[in-house]
């Protein structure tokens, strides 16, 4: 069976309406694990400390989801500092031990925000679409020779109702199914 490893970076998950939906609906799915980085490390992560560890739990996976909420257009900080210990460790101090070995990775990004969409559009409330915020992932994704996917966002994330929120973690296992069925026939 192949595996899917959602690393979860959301700051305080008890708060969470949204990404706790869509982690638990997730982490009913065969072959796939949820992993609560803040859990795993709650002071950060370290190069030296934490790269090996993390370079291993990558390197096992078939693809690779990075799920957070968007806080001030951008990441938190946490996924920011595991990007900077992990894949800096694989890509330029163990590229050939590591880094190497993720190239072809498909990489999904599942992000939750609070506005609506019509507010990440040129001229909106936002200023910039969705896409061109997450473009320094995407381009993360290039350098490291990771696959893209479209990515899974959630709008008014913080207003949605039981319902709502029961529906787009449906949408949400429903899209994961859809990639993972897809990557594994490219992937034979």
């Amino acid at each position: 069976m192949t595996k899917t490893l959602i690393l979860l970076f959301h700051p305080d998950l008890t708060r969470s309406k949204a990404n706790r939906a869509l982690a638990g609906a997730a982490a009913t799915l065969p072959g796939v694990e949820v992993v609560d980085m803040t859990a795993v490390a709650p002071d950060g992560f370290d190069l030296s400390r934490d790269g090996v560890a993390e370079a291993a739990r990558l390197l096992a996976a078939d693809r690779i989801v990075l799920q957070f909420p968007m806080q001030w257009y951008s990441t938190p900080p946490l996924l920011k500092a595991w990007q900077d210990a992990v894949l800096t460790r694989m890509f330029y101090l163990a590229y050939e031990a590591e880094g190497r070995h993720l190239e072809g990775t498909p990489l999904m990004i599942a992000t939750t925000a609070g506005n609506t969409p019509e507010a990440y559009s040129h001229g909106g409330a936002n200023l910039m679409p969705m896409a061109d915020l997450l473009a320094p992932l995407r381009t993360t994704a290039h350098r490291c020779g990771l696959v893209w996917a479209e990515p899974f966002v959630v709008y008014r994330a913080d207003r949605l109702t039981q319902g709502e929120l029961d529906a787009i973690a449906a949408d949400y296992c429903a899209a994961l199914i859809r990639w993972t069925n897809a990557s594994a026939r490219k992937a034979a």
